[in-house]
């Protein structure tokens, strides 16, 4: 069975240079029921205008991740580390012990679409890092890719969870992927354009779906799809490490 929250029963934030849509609770969205769903607790769906941005600000024991939809995102932190995301990238901060960051629109003329994505780590106090990886069109087409994974395994990013998180790209009925994640797994499904068929059940862009005790997963009749797929422990809400 899936636990489909359509699109527009998210959060809605919109400070003028930023447009965010909050899948769960986070800033002052707060809904008791979408708190998160086992580690995964944030799925923001950011567009921020030409030249605006996240100033500099702090995080701890949190992994996070950006993925581009359009357009570029420049990322500055304490580690030193300065890089451009454009779509197809793959990025992600494990906060650990502790990282100052910034998040801006890279260019001056055009918007940038963007997900940033919490998973809350496995244990706290992790020596903060970063990874950033790209994976082509032809990675993702027809197929779910896995782009995070606890061990990095396969050329993913690697997180401090037992979590994996998958992407893919369907467009017409010979485009499908099968997943079986196997019993007890909780699995989040995010549409982040689009619209595809998940075991039968039509999700649409900005759709989502809570999946438990997942088991054998079908994903096909994409239209303009592109979606990601989070395999979870099975516990229901996320809890901070001890």
């Amino acid at each position: 069975m899936l636990d489909i929250r359509k699109a527009q029963h998210r959060g809605n934030a919109n400070h003028g240079w930023l447009h965010s849509r909050h899948t769960f609770s986070f800033g002052h969205y707060h809904d008791a029921n979408q708190q998160g769903f086992s580690d995964l607790l944030v799925i923001n769906d950011d567009r921020v205008a030409p030249g605006k941005g996240f100033g500099t600000h702090p995080h701890r024991d949190m992994e996070i991740f950006s993925y581009v939809l359009e357009g570029a995102l420049e990322h500055k932190d304490s580690m030193g580390t300065g890089s451009v995301i454009r779509p197809g990238d793959v990025q992600m901060m494990s906060a650990g012990t502790g990282v100052r960051h910034s998040e801006f629109n890279h260019s001056g003329v055009e918007p940038v679409h963007f997900l940033q994505i919490w998973i809350v780590p496995g244990a706290r106090g992790a020596a903060p890092r970063y990874q950033q990886v790209h994976f082509s069109e032809a990675d993702k087409r027809g197929r779910l890719r896995q782009i995070i994974s606890p061990e990095g395994a396969d050329g993913s990013l690697a997180v401090h969870q037992d979590a994996r998180v998958y992407a893919g790209l369907f467009d017409g009925s010979e485009e499908s992927a099968d997943l079986d994640v196997g019993p007890g797994r909780n699995v989040y499904v995010h549409v982040a354009r689009g619209s595809l068929e998940v075991n039968g059940e039509r999700l649409s862009e900005g759709d989502g779906a809570r999946i438990r005790d997942a088991g054998a997963l079908r994903f096909a009749h994409g239209e303009g799809a592109e979606v990601l797929v989070f395999d979870l422990r099975p516990n229901e809400l996320p809890s901070m490490p001890h």
